[in-house]
């Protein structure tokens, strides 16, 4: 497959995967204030289930265009430290391991069913300081150079 369909795929699963985190943390939570708590459990169910039956497909096509993408700039990677470009986009995979291992964690979590509030809370704000970071390094990987 080629460069620009893998970014384009990569592209557009991160707007879902990132504008999903970005409306838990920053629209869902305050929210949560002015709802009765039952009716927010039901409002959290119900994104909760679409969430759980989309979200792998979209981190298949994401890590899946990502790898591609990543294939593409092998010699960068092999000597990451050899240039700025390298450098960033190691700590920007590494950041997207961590959103993986994230990931994992609460579907095995909400398998087990030992998901409880806090933990969810947790890794939805990582999630989202990890999905920041990896915005800023994806532009920086271009246009910041030493």
């Amino acid at each position: 497959m080629s460069y620009p369909i893998f970014l384009t795929l990569h592209l557009f699963a991160a707007l879902i995967f990132v504008g999903t985190v970005f409306f838990e943390v920053l629209i869902l939570e305050g929210v949560r204030k002015h709802v009765p708590v039952d009716v927010m459990r039901q409002i959290e169910r119900a994104i909760g289930n679409r969430a759980r039956r989309l979200m792998p497909w979209v981190v298949l096509v994401l890590y899946g265009a990502g790898i591609g993408m990543a294939w593409q700039h092998r010699a960068a990677l092999e000597h990451p430290l050899a240039s700025s470009f390298g450098l960033l986009l190691t700590v920007k995979i590494l950041l997207a391991l961590s959103v993986l291992a994230h990931f994992i964690t609460a579907l095995v979590s909400m398998k087990r069913r030992t998901m409880t509030a806090r933990r969810s809370h947790f890794i939805h704000r990582s999630i989202f300081w990890h999905m920041v970071f990896i915005v800023l390094l994806a532009k920086g990987m271009f246009y910041l150079h030493w």
